[in-house]
């Protein structure tokens, strides 16, 4: 349907006076555009999201559709006027302003910057008159000096959620921020957008929020900023005898964005023009990359015809993008390649006596289960697995179609027969996570919330939660997604990656390579570790909270407290010995045993999927190590001499099996083969069960239907994967009803029961991920009579130390506890202070004896002090 330009706009147009600020309506420069000008974004998350929200681009051709204007959007998550890290020789990859040929560049700078409050000021000023002039003095199109203008940071939203910033303290900097902005555009002559005013003033009228997180625009919001910027840089509209399908306009747009987010944002960088160009990348991406922006140039085409009121056809015409150039497979023997059907894999499986391993779903039952890389059960028992059959990453023209897949067991046979498709038109879901109602995961370089709002099992709402991490490869890509038992979400990636996440908290950097920390109810996020690891692929939580991780390339294990303390960016925690002797790599996917439906002799051991030499799970025997573990090697518990076997995740499930995802290929590796190697294989993929056949299976506790009570009941249960998803559960109740029954619940505890000082540290946990904080029941679990329950604590105390008043007083004393590990906690948690007394309470722990693991936080927590220190 054609929508007139004065009928969509008026209602909008008509309250501009009521919205707008003075100085905005009546600027007193407006912007003026040349026919086939070249108009590109620079700067931080505002106009990053602003490409998949279209409607300013799409305001901005209906406006002037004869001057054929070319938009290109090079927003990038926390960008800074004077730092935007980018992994190596992303310049070469035809990003800069000179290669898009700049007429006009609209900055968006400013608030990850305000954070530097008042006494970063002068720095911003200094920084921003540099950039202007630098940027005016430039010809980016080889024949003029660009016209440029600035955008202030929109305001802080109150969203009134408890835990969630109100934004006052964000609001006076920014205002701050965008005063000395406007002045020093009014200085240099330069035209200013104030947004700030008119989006506070946006977000105290409307009835709907405008953010999802108090500083990112949903789709709302920017379609309620677009007429306002609109407005500002060019005046009223005349919509006189204007007629455009606004509709189709911005789903041209859209599609535009969308093929250019692949060319700029493009996937595997580090091959592309990184690092690793030779040998393969020189072959495959010059030809693919010329396709590419013929086919964002005819999209370009396309907008304009829409926006002078012209057909198109329906279908998209690119048979003028040239080829693909023609892979060669370097597999000496193409012919040595063989398929095995799940039958014949089977046979090539070696367990220990006693165990069975049976196939719980393929590709010959389930076409769509294509390179199957991470999955979790949800409270129904049903078993949620991302495929990657667009591995390893568009290809030009060819949609993607990645899915999230929901298998059940519907007849308790060990075997899927039921398949419901969740989501599907996915790129590279290198992760996911069930939690808050839906399932967090990995699109490349976002991570995104999905969720299913009407009950059929499919997504229908979708939001872009975090963005900003890097894309250099997708092997390194955030992964290994889990939940901490105080419900942060972790989650990793590896080298060559330079990733940056705006937050309403600050910045948050990281350069190659590190573990994310993610709270949704606050929206705080951290580098939980900042290590040179290779490509950390598994991560795991054992019983009393404390984690290990298993880096994929090097085969390398570490035990997480130790190295987990802060450090300020660009540092790293200095390398660290391993929890057990490697004996293989590469590995993805660790885990615990923890199901009565094993041995009792293997409770506890270490699982460790490897891919590559060995094909299968090894097993480690657990043991104490002062502050920290030590692991020995028993026999593995899986082992196949099937090549195409390639194991990337283990879990325990409901029925206490081991579930395993193959992502079943014949090759894998970046350096080994061409990424697009020809006998890449992207139709198959197994999910294998494991099971004891001497002891029975494990009754699935029916997380999804049970009571409130009913679940802080199965708190108690062994399983860690058991009371894991119940605490997932217990986050989507009502917090109100979980507290009050929780409390209850506590009261009920049998304080002689051998599992009380857990179920308690259960109930703290549970506290945590809920974010209620109960300062005195913390208190009590810091002197808890077991240590192992003091130290999960004091990682606790760590976490609330902005909402517990005295905090320093109470590390104080963990710092001087009788256990090793406690202290370690207590190490590690100072690291997050920035006051000098955190750095005397740490010397003291010196007083005690020392291990690998003390002597090592102490040094890393005392560097942080100490530059801390230095720096004030």
């Amino acid at each position: 349907m054609k929508i007139s330009i004065k009928i969509a706009l008026c209602l909008i147009t008509a309250c501009l006076a009521a919205v707008l600020p003075e100085q905005v309506i009546a600027a007193d420069q407006k912007l003026e555009l040349k026919p086939h000008d070249h108009i590109v974004l620079i700067g931080n998350t505002f106009p990053e999201r602003m490409q998949d929200a279209g409607y300013f681009e799409t305001l901005l051709h209906s406006r002037f559709p004869d001057k054929e204007l070319v938009v290109r959007n090079l927003g990038w998550s926390a960008d800074e006027l004077t730092l935007r890290p980018r992994s190596k020789d992303f310049q070469d990859h035809g990003h800069n302003l000179e290669d898009h040929k700049a007429d006009v560049i609209i900055a968006c700078f400013g608030f990850n910057e305000s954070f530097g409050g008042k006494s970063g000021l002068p720095k911003f000023e200094e920084d921003l008159k540099n950039f202007i002039d630098t940027t005016l003095a430039a010809k980016y199109n080889g024949k003029s000096h660009p016209q440029l203008v600035l955008f202030s940071p929109i305001a802080n939203e109150n969203l009134n959620r408890p835990g969630l910033t109100d934004g006052k303290e964000n609001n006076e900097r920014i205002q701050l921020y965008t005063d000395a902005m406007r002045k020093i555009a009014k200085e240099k002559n330069v035209i200013f957008v104030d947004l700030f005013t008119p989006s506070k003033k946006l977000m105290e009228s409307d009835d709907h929020p405008l953010t999802f997180n108090g500083i990112h625009l949903t789709d709302y919001g920017y379609q309620q900023l677009a007429p306002v910027i609109d407005e500002a840089l060019f005046g009223p509209r005349d919509t006189s005898g204007s007629t455009v399908d606004m509709k189709k306009l911005r789903a041209e747009v859209l599609e535009k964005n969308k093929q250019f987010w692949y060319d700029y944002r493009a996937v595997n960088g580090y091959y592309i023009y990184g690092g690793r160009k030779e040998p393969f990348g020189v072959v495959n991406f010059p030809a693919e990359f010329a396709k590419l922006r013929k086919m964002i140039a005819n999209r370009d085409k396309r907008i304009w015809a829409v926006a002078q009121g012209k057909n198109v056809p329906v279908k998209i015409d690119d048979s003028n993008t040239g080829d693909f150039a023609d892979i060669k497979t370097n597999v000496k023997d193409p012919a040595s390649i063989k398929i095995t059907s799940p039958e014949e894999s089977k046979k090539h499986f070696e367990l220990p006596e006693g165990f069975e391993i049976n196939l719980f779903a393929s590709e010959v039952e389930f076409p769509d289960l294509k390179n199957p890389v991470q999955f979790a059960f949800d409270s129904k028992g049903r078993l949620w697995v991302c495929t990657m059959a667009s591995y390893p990453m568009y290809l030009p023209g060819k949609e993607v179609d990645d899915k999230i897949l929901i298998l059940e067991d519907t007849n308790g046979d060990g075997r899927a027969d039921k398949q419901t498709i969740f989501a599907d038109g996915l790129h590279l879901p290198t992760g996911i996570e069930l939690g808050d109602g839906g399932v967090y995961v990995a699109q490349q370089p976002n991570l995104v919330f999905l969720k299913d709002t009407d009950g059929d099992d499919h997504a229908d709402f979708k939001e872009i939660v975090l963005h900003g991490f890097d894309s250099a490869d997708s092997h390194h890509s955030i992964s290994a997604f889990t939940w901490g038992p105080g419900g942060g979400l972790y989650f990793q990636e590896g080298t060559f990656h330079h990733s940056q996440v705006e937050t309403p908290y600050g910045p948050q950097r990281v350069k190659n390579a590190g573990i994310f920390r993610y709270e949704p109810r606050t929206e705080k996020t951290s580098i939980f570790v900042s290590y040179n690891y290779a490509n950390p692929w598994g991560h795991v939580f054992d019983r009393w909270g404390q984690n290990f991780v298993a880096d994929a390339s090097g085969g390398a294990n570490y035990f997480g407290t130790a190295y987990s303390g802060d450090v300020d960016y660009p540092r790293k925690h200095a390398g660290m010995k391993h929890f057990l002797k490697k004996q293989w790599r590469p590995t993805a996917g660790c885990e615990f045993v923890s199901s009565r439906q094993f041995p009792d002799e293997l409770q506890g051991n270490y699982l460790l999927n490897n891919c590559i030499g060995f094909h299968g799970v090894l097993q480690y025997k657990m043991k104490e190590d002062g502050s920290g573990f030590a692991a020995d090697p028993v026999e593995p518990l899986v082992k196949s001499t099937d090549t195409n076997f390639r194991p990337v995740d283990l879990q325990f499930g409901p029925d206490g099996a081991l579930y395993l995802i193959d992502w079943f290929n014949p090759l894998v590796g970046h350096m080994q083969h061409s990424i697009r190697d020809p006998n890449r294989d992207a139709q198959h993929g197994r999910i294998w069960r494991v099971t004891y056949s001497k002891k029975p299976l494990l009754k699935d506790p029916n997380i999804a239907d049970a009571s409130v009570p009913e679940l802080l009941d199965l708190l108690k249960t062994y399983e860690d994967q058991v009371r894991y998803r119940v605490r997932r559960e217990l986050r989507v109740r009502d917090t109100n009803e979980v507290i009050a029954a929780l409390n209850t619940w506590v009261d009920s505890l049998d304080p002689k029961d051998e599992n009380y000082q857990h179920n308690l540290l259960e109930a703290l946990w549970v506290r945590q991920s809920l974010d209620v904080v109960d300062v005195e029941f913390l208190k009590k679990m810091l002197q808890s009579p077991e240590p192992k329950a003091r130290a999960a604590a004091t990682r606790v105390l760590c976490y609330w130390r902005d909402r517990v008043d005295n905090s320093l007083d109470l590390l104080q004393v963990q710092i001087n506890d009788e256990n090793p590990r406690v202290r370690l906690e207590a190490i590690r948690a100072l690291s997050f202070y920035h006051d000098p007394r955190a750095l005397e309470i740490a010397v003291e722990s010196l007083i005690h004896p020392q291990d690998y693991y003390l002597e090592y936080a102490l040094k890393e927590t005392m560097d942080t002090l100490e530059k801390r220190l230095e720096a004030k």
